[in-house]
């Protein structure tokens, strides 16, 4: 399993941080989760063109988290350098098909693909839901966000594990979602002082970290308000197990496996 911080920042335009974005390598599958502005060129700083993408995950349809996706899908029709010939997955909250339908009102068969190209599969917003995907296993939970957002637990063959938060307060479902999870990728958008609803801090986070027993802790997801404060100080009133703060094209190692 290889994880690559595509994007670690928000909505606010940035020079250094493209909206929160994450790339998943399991066997032969390329995850992508979320796709906000910047996603597509990071992509191709990572050495991955879209082409690869083998499944797409949204945690929920805030344009920081999907705005690229009209893109990719019209870059997807060219019929040369990224032309695809294998189908692909989107997996996303109930409402997904409603909000391509509505995509499609505005750009029609520009975003079309053709028939069996690109699967939809939209999952639970009240309860956990579970997909087998044969080289991976993702389970998911309802954050505290929007009504329709999630958060994704991945899990490969050799039961190696991460938690992808998408946007969330401090919620229970993140603790059991992430219980044990070699890697929790969890947004920590703001410093403490400057808490709001729907979004959590860095000692929230270390807060959600330590209650699930997370091997590894990555922030992501930051506002520039965060470029001011010390934020790995902040978590660590909270946590104190190793900790990562994301950067665009950090490639994140996982815990060293017991033998």
């Amino acid at each position: 399993m290889k994880i690559t911080i595509l994007g670690s920042g928000t909505c606010v335009p940035s020079l250094k941080r493209s909206s929160c974005s994450v790339l998943i390598e399991i066997a032969q599958s390329l995850l992508l989760f979320d796709a906000g502005a910047g996603t597509m060129r990071r992509l191709l700083e990572a050495g991955v063109t879209i082409d690869q993408l083998s499944h797409i995950f949204f945690s929920h349809l805030h344009p920081d988290h999907t705005a690229e996706l009209v893109t990719f899908l019209f870059a997807t029709k060219y019929p040369y350098t990224y032309r695809r010939r294998k189908p692909f997955t989107i997996v996303a909250a109930e409402g997904f098909l409603d909000f391509y339908e509505r995509l499609k009102s505005a750009y029609g068969e520009w975003i079309e693909l053709a028939p069996g190209l690109m699967d939809i599969t939209e999952l639970d917003t009240k309860k956990r839901d579970h997909l087998d995907f044969g080289q991976f296993d993702v389970d998911s939970l309802p954050m505290d966000h929007t009504d329709k957002s999630l958060a994704y637990r991945i899990t490969a063959p050799d039961n190696r594990s991460v938690v992808y938060s998408g946007d969330t307060d401090l919620c229970d479902n993140l603790v059991t979602l992430a219980k044990g999870v070699d890697v929790l990728i969890c947004e920590s958008a703001l410093p403490d002082e400057m808490k709001v609803p729907g979004h959590l801090t860095p000692s929230l986070a270390g807060q959600i970290a330590t209650r699930a027993r997370v091997k590894k802790l990555v922030l992501t997801h930051f506002y520039p308000e965060c470029d001011g404060v010390d934020v790995a100080k902040e978590c660590r009133k909270t946590y104190q197990g190793p900790l990562v703060l994301a950067e665009d094209l950090m490639e994140i190692e996982l815990p060293t496996a017991l033998i």
